[in-house]
């Protein structure tokens, strides 16, 4: 449908005078018709891709407190202005920053071979002639914990727990905390140093970054990932009875203090512009690959879908922001700067949903509202289902950059989408746009374009109190 008949469609479709808010929850059927439009629309679109695809292009990698950070910035300013969002500004976000430097390991013996490792985010460096030990290994975080005191003293602690694949991404939750917490509990046991196995699903011969954290009780120990197949590797040898000996340098270091922005844009209402749906992606990548899945799709598809709305002859009641966040990576950084910010405002946050699972196509959708908006949250469910999107549950968590509004109270849903193959290039260098389908980006945008207009339409509201 050219745009000029898709608006003159939706121009009929309006009513006036619009209706004054009901008490329970509920949509109104031309608001439903407009919505079927709309993601019939979006299925058409592909302006996602192009928002993706400039990002990955113009800016590329944008680890917080870099260049490509501060180019992001710029970036997200002006294509929410050439997008004719009606307001852009910006929020600052102050954190430290780190920096990466070289990073090398080998096996010394009883095998010599080179290993492909990266740091992990915050681990500081080694001595430059490196760091050279005897591996000791444990099959998980846990088992590193109830180790003796001094099991790994001296030694480099290998940590083997391999990832399960999943739709839903749950294997995540259960591989992820030997990255946050094995360098502090390496380091009780006496050890010098840390490699884990990759926190990924892939065999690629490529190492996964991603935050750690010290304690400040605990000495520091430089942290590192091995790529899968070097695990594997490390696993043989050690099967071979032999002390195997590994060599690892890196010349990370803390940076100076730096102040990003969440970078901000906003379709204001017509009836209520001091209300709001917000929806968004985390603007800041690691600085591996060029960030296209991580979360550069997430920025794509909640911009396309706000923009697709502010085609629309008329706003729609409600204010429809997208939120580029700043420093998710290494923290929720700015997630956590926007929520202080507007923690008396929460009543104005009719509902927000994220997208920072890729590009893969969605599935289900959960809310997380009040019982009486139940009916409201099914039927927007409904209206996804020629998308292949199916209602699941009343959990939603939202998005991670919604934690801390989902902690005061705030109402969100989740768009969960098919995260199979995602952690096989998170935080890699394989996090490229070829990654990227255009089809299942459509549909997502297709999904939150749904979300946002009926949000900002609707009669009532979703809560402001959610457990």
């Amino acid at each position: 449908m050219k745009l000029a008949s898709f608006a003159f469609t939706i121009l009929a479709l309006f009513h006036t005078p619009l209706a004054t808010f009901a008490q329970a929850p509920s949509l109104d059927a031309e608001d439903i018709k407009i919505a079927e439009q709309l993601r019939d629309e979006a299925l058409k679109s592909s302006k996602g891709y192009a928002i993706v695809e400039s990002l990955t292009t113009e800016v590329g990698p944008r680890m917080a407190g870099t260049p490509g950070d501060a180019a992001a910035v710029k970036w997200g300013e002006a294509k929410l202005k050439e997008l004719g969002f009606d307001k852009v500004w910006k929020e600052p976000v102050t954190f430290p920053t780190w920096k990466r430097g070289v990073e090398t390991a080998e096996v010394i013996s009883p095998y010599p071979q080179p290993l492909v490792i990266t740091a992990l985010g915050f681990s500081i460096g080694t001595a430059a002639e490196g760091l050279t030990a005897e591996i000791k290994a444990y099959e998980t975080l846990e088992d590193l914990k109830n180790a003796p005191d001094n099991d790994a003293k001296g030694k480099i602690v290998f940590i083997k727990y391999k990832m399960k694949k999943a739709r839903d991404g749950s294997g995540y939750g259960p591989a992820v905390s030997a990255r946050g917490s094995g360098a502090v509990e390496a380091a009780k046991k006496g050890a010098v140093g840390i490699l884990i196995r990759s926190i990924g699903t892939d065999s690629h011969r490529m190492a996964h970054t991603g935050m750690m954290r010290y304690a400040d009780d605990v000495v520091r120990i430089p942290a590192a990932a091995l790529s899968a197949p070097d695990a594997d590797l490390l696993e043989n040898m050690l099967k071979r009875g032999k002390p195997v000996e590994v060599k690892m340098t890196l010349g990370a270091r803390d940076g100076q203090e730096y102040t990003s922005y969440n970078v901000i844009g906003e379709i204001t209402g017509s009836e209520k512009p001091e209300e709001y749906v917000l929806i968004g992606g985390h603007l800041d990548s690691w600085d591996l690959g060029t960030g296209a899945l991580d979360d550069g799709a997430g920025v794509a598809i909640t911009t396309a879908a706000a923009e697709l709305i502010a085609r629309l002859p008329q706003r729609p009641k409600r204010s429809i922001r997208v939120i580029m966040w700043a420093n998710e990576e290494q923290g929720l950084v700015g997630a956590k700067a926007y929520a202080e910010a507007h923690k008396n405002d929460l009543n104005n946050i009719i509902t927000g949903a994220e997208s920072d699972f890729g590009a893969g196509k969605i599935w289900r959708i959960d809310s997380r509202v009040k019982a009486d908006a139940l009916p409201v949250a099914k039927k927007i469910a409904e209206i996804m289902e020629p998308l292949g999107i199916s209602y699941g549950n009343n959990r939603a968590g939202g998005g991670p950059d919604l934690i801390p509004l989902r902690q005061l109270g705030v109402s969100v849903f989740s768009l969960r989408q098919d995260g199979t193959d995602y952690f096989d290039y998170h935080h890699t260098p394989d996090d490229t746009l070829d990654k990227i389908d255009k089809a299942a980006l459509d549909q997502n945008t297709a999904a939150y374009v749904v979300l946002a207009y009926l949000s900002a339409q609707m009669d009532g509201d979703f809560g402001t109190d959610i457990e």
